[in-house]
């Protein structure tokens, strides 16, 4: 997969929330998420149920990094929610070739409001 493919995935999961998360990530996953902690992709797949999805995302600063079987996504993100301010986090997202098929093992999130003015 090229890079632009991966940049595609992790917008989808930003925004198309249940049916993607099933799609791209694998059931190992891990998430880390401000004032929630450390997930199973289980407990984020209820959180999905229930938590408004973002209207848009725009991801800058993107960076990349690849090490065999293993890619990392590293970018600064605003997402904006009907109603609610700007939500901006800095965020990693590790994607491994799984028999063959590149799934998200790992997402991170850093709020960067503290950060950013």
């Amino acid at each position: 997969m090229n890079n632009e493919t991966f940049w595609k995935r992790e917008e989808r999961l930003w925004l198309e929330g249940a049916s993607a998360y099933a799609e791209i990530v694998d059931h190992s996953c891990l998430m880390a998420f401000p004032g929630m902690g450390v997930l199973q992709i289980a407990d984020v797949l209820e959180g999905l149920k229930v938590a408004p999805r973002w209207v848009s995302v725009t991801m800058m600063d993107r960076q990349t990094s690849r090490a065999g079987s293993v890619f990392v996504l590293g970018y600064t993100a605003e997402g904006q929610r009907e109603g609610s301010d700007p939500y901006r986090c800095f965020c990693t997202s590790t994607y491994c070739a799984v028999g063959g098929v590149w799934k998200l093992v790992q997402h991170q999130q850093t709020l960067a409001d503290q950060y950013i003015d």
